[in-house]
């Protein structure tokens, strides 16, 4: 059902156009009003009828939601506005504000739900049961479980921070009012007071939810790595044409889902003819924008592949991957000259690397010396802007 739903919404569109996000965010945002707005009224009469602190309090967190959707709604409405003149890149990153401000409201929410039920422990009240709250918080569970279910899917769909954080919310809220609804239950058939034990234990979910779903929506604002599957995809579609030997020194700007920049070095031979070399680096910038809907910088590298260059950059290569597999080497060239060859390249230094960029330079440094007292090395540290993922 919620597949279908999804590509109801879609029509056929590509997840990643901005279109199509606005529709699917838009929707959301008012299906997730109108079933939070129901949730926090069923929930203020079930609190009323037992005089529960936690149900109040679960009540107004249904509130809240409903005001984060309202947010969401209208982030997802404003990041859909084209480029203009102040913002050449369009508004996309709005949705990622969006995210975080949804963000913020569960953390509010989660302390002030903490406070309440810090006061229910020190003052503990006598509960009235109702079946009928029972019924209200079991249903409640049920409806944010297929929430949860329905903006995850929604937010994989079309790659959007913003759905994600509204699933985790709803997740939340799912465990919270089971928690209430448990509390419920035990307190009435085994005579024991811990509604504020059982608001504290939902505060602190729904504080750790907050935190998460902040931390997911300030990466993309702050700045992330390119995900090292796009960064494969990107090497395969760029190598995959004559005459690019190799890339490097990809820097990739998210300006919010469908809207980036990137920029990478691709290395060319320097025999080459310059007019074909630069027909087949536009046909690549146009592919990307394609596929990806990347918009691309891309510099060309000339690389001499003459038998001394070649062996040499073998030599330097062998250096590098002896003081740590983890160095690569790229760029490299010489220029000789009377009394000493200057021997340039770049290596590759992975952040929190256990040596310094400075040791870098004098370790490797050492060894092109050792090659040939002739030799001086000119080296450029370079730092990977592509996730690095471990997978041992």
């Amino acid at each position: 059902m919620i597949q279908a739903l999804i590509h109801r919404w879609l029509a056929g569109q590509d997840p990643s156009a901005p279109e199509a996000r606005r529709r699917c965010g838009t929707r959301a945002g008012v299906m997730g009003i109108l079933l939070n707005a129901l949730l926090c009224l069923g929930k203020l009469a079930a609190g009323l009828l037992t005089g529960s602190v936690a149900i109040v309090a679960d009540a107004i967190n249904n509130l809240s939601d409903a005001a984060s959707s309202v947010i969401t709604l209208v982030g997802f409405r404003l990041a859909g506005q084209a480029a203009d003149e102040e913002h050449p890149f369009g508004h996309g990153r709005i949705e990622y504000l969006a995210g975080l401000v949804v963000s913020l409201a569960i953390l509010l929410m989660g302390v002030e739900l903490g406070k309440s039920s810090i006061e229910k422990l020190f003052h503990p009240e006598d509960l009235s049961f109702s079946w009928l709250a029972v019924l209200i918080l079991a249903a409640a569970v049920l409806v944010k479980l297929w929430m949860y279910r329905f903006n995850r899917t929604l937010g994989r769909a079309i790659s959007s921070q913003a759905m994600e954080a509204t699933a985790a919310d709803s997740l939340s809220d799912a465990a919270a009012t089971a928690v209430v609804l448990a509390a419920t239950l035990i307190g009435h058939f085994f005579q024991l007071q811990i509604d504020g034990l059982a608001g504290l234990l939902v505060a602190a979910f729904i504080l750790k939810t907050g935190w998460e779903a902040a931390k997911d929506t300030l990466d993309p604002l702050l700045g992330r790595p390119m995900d090292p599957e796009l960064a494969a995809d990107i090497d395969k579609l760029v190598l995959s044409h004559p005459n690019i030997l190799g890339i490097h020194d990809l820097v990739y700007h998210d300006y919010g889902p469908g809207r980036a920049m990137m920029s990478f070095h691709a290395e060319v031979p320097a025999d080459g003819d310059l007019l074909e070399m630069h027909d087949i680096i536009d046909h690549i910038e146009r592919e990307l924008k394609e596929k990806h809907h990347i918009e691309t910088v891309i510099h060309m590298d000339p690389i001499v592949n003459d038998e001394r260059t070649s062996a040499l950059r073998t030599q330097v290569e062998q250096l590098a991957q002896a003081l740590d597999p983890v160095l690569s080497v790229h760029d490299l060239r010489i220029t000789a000259g009377p009394h000493h060859t200057n021997v340039l390249f770049d290596v590759m230094v992975p952040y929190g690397f256990r040596l310094t960029d400075s040791q870098v330079r004098k370790e490797l440094g050492a060894g092109i010396k050792s090659l040939s007292p002739k030799y001086t090395a000119v080296i450029q540290i370079d730092h990977s802007f592509v996730e690095q993922r471990d997978h041992s």
